[in-house]
């Protein structure tokens, strides 16, 4: 697999386009990727459309369908993407990993400052405040993909059928992931869509763009072997190296698993992987799935670096070794196994972006994904409300069905005042999120020192 492209990239206009802007102007996204994947998506459009017209409007919806279609963070694959049609495989990698990388080192390091000073006072009342903010974030998350995705009667009832599966009968995740696509083909097999209209033929779209960009058996299998073998590679070498049962090992092969389910983007998994961390793996604690998410919501970079912080926590408790070198160990793991996977999906896939784009039912099968994902997403803002404003939730248990029974004396008026006017600010006021989240970490840490 070659990294250099076979010809000279060119923009919409044709006109060439050198390498090094390529990477200064990629650079410059990746430092600026604040609020989240419809911000993200945003400032590439502006930058990439816009100002640059490296990509007409057509080529960059098509890219982002793309990614929209395949799981893990649409706006870093939309970015690997824009990047390989531009340079080919080595301009893809540097528009990944320029996303990437400014956000997982600061991450990592918020990670460890919180690793060594989180007992303050002063840093428990930040952390406060971005949890109870956290909780309107994913509120308002909720709202607006609801608003895009439940457009009909049939879509209405997978999401409640999706909360209730997660919420109350445990399902895990990819089997609700994997129930809802069957359905949704299933409906198209019966000649109806899952938005409850009849369905239509596609327009073929003909395939057009640099060399690189034109399907090839010979490249597929190359390139699959190659970025499958980064994958699966890694992952044999630590099981051998530490054993199956080691964290890091545990981890890679975790996050390797969140990597191929992740459909829907951050919010949709963070349920699942708050469940499995927390309750089964214990890597941390309720409250700290919050902090994370917390802290991911105020870098730059896709939300699914949250990841980092959870795969530090665990191996800075659990590997054995020092806690900072366990922690900066569990982040790497957490890394690469979560994005290595992303670069397969385009470097593999995008040629044959056409094609996938003109299966009907594969269309009609991801839009019940989506539907089942308001569901999940639904879930998170329960759970997350619930240790947010109680200090205690336990279960009960009713045949089948297993409900979460918090204390109400355990109830924190505190963190309900910031998280309501988090989501006033956020949903009635549209306030820039970054500002929310530091006047409530301002306002946590306030309460903390008074």
């Amino acid at each position: 697999m070659s990294l250099a492209p076979a010809t000279s990239a060119a923009d919409s206009a044709g006109r060439l386009v050198p390498f090094g802007e390529v990477v200064a102007v990629f650079a410059r996204i990746g430092l600026l990727s604040f609020g989240g994947p419809a911000g993200q998506i945003a400032l590439m459009h502006r930058i990439l459309v816009e100002e640059r017209k490296w990509l007409d409007e057509a080529r960059f919806l098509h890219a982002l369908n793309y990614c929209m279609l395949l799981p893990g963070p649409e706006a870093m694959q939309l970015a690997t993407y824009a990047g390989w049609l531009l340079h080919g495989v080595r301009g893809g990698l540097v528009a990944g990993l320029l996303f990437v990388l400014p956000g997982a080192v600061l991450i990592t390091a918020l990670t460890i400052a919180y690793m060594l000073a989180g007992e303050l006072a002063l840093v428990q009342g930040l952390l406060f405040g971005l949890k109870a903010a956290v909780l309107a974030v994913v509120l308002e998350a909720l709202v607006k993909v609801s608003k895009r995705a439940l457009k009909s009667r049939t879509m209405i009832v997978l999401a409640v059928a999706a909360f209730v599966a997660i919420a109350f009968l445990d399902v895990p995740f990819p089997v609700i992931i994997l129930a809802a696509g069957a359905i949704g083909a299933a409906l198209h097999a019966a000649g109806r869509s899952s938005d409850g209209s009849a369905t239509a033929e596609a327009p073929v779209v003909e395939p057009a763009g640099p060399e690189w960009t034109r399907p090839s058996l010979r490249r597929f299998l190359s390139t699959s072997l190659t970025w499958l073998a980064l994958w699966f590679v890694p992952l044999a070498a630590l099981q051998v190296t530490l054993g199956a049962d080691h964290v890091l090992s545990v981890e890679a092969g975790f996050f390797s698993t969140m990597a191929a389910v992740t459909f829907g983007g951050a919010y949709a998994v963070l349920a699942y992987v708050a469940q499995q961390a927390v309750e089964v793996h214990q890597w941390l604690r309720p409250d700290e799935m919050l902090t994370g998410l917390g802290l991911a919501e105020t870098t730059p970079g896709p939300l699914i670096l949250v990841l980092l912080f959870v795969g530090a926590l665990g191996g800075a408790r659990l590997s054995g070794l020092d806690p900072i070198v366990g922690g900066l160990a569990g982040a790497l793991v957490t890394l690469w196994f979560t994005f290595v996977p992303c670069f397969l999906w385009i470097f593999a896939g995008a040629p044959y972006v056409e094609t996938v784009r003109n299966v009907r039912w594969l269309a009609a099968a991801l839009s019940a994904v989506t539907a089942a994902v308001v569901g999940v997403i639904a879930n998170l803002a329960v759970w997350f409300a619930l240790h947010v404003l109680f200090g205690e939730v336990g279960e009960v248990a009713f045949g089948p069905l297993s409900l979460p029974s918090p204390s109400p004396l355990s109830f924190d008026p505190a963190a309900a005042a910031i998280a309501v006017a988090a989501g006033v600010a956020l949903l009635r006021y549209h306030v820039n999120l970054i500002a929310v989240l530091f006047v409530c970490a301002a306002a946590g840490a306030a309460l903390a020192l008074t």
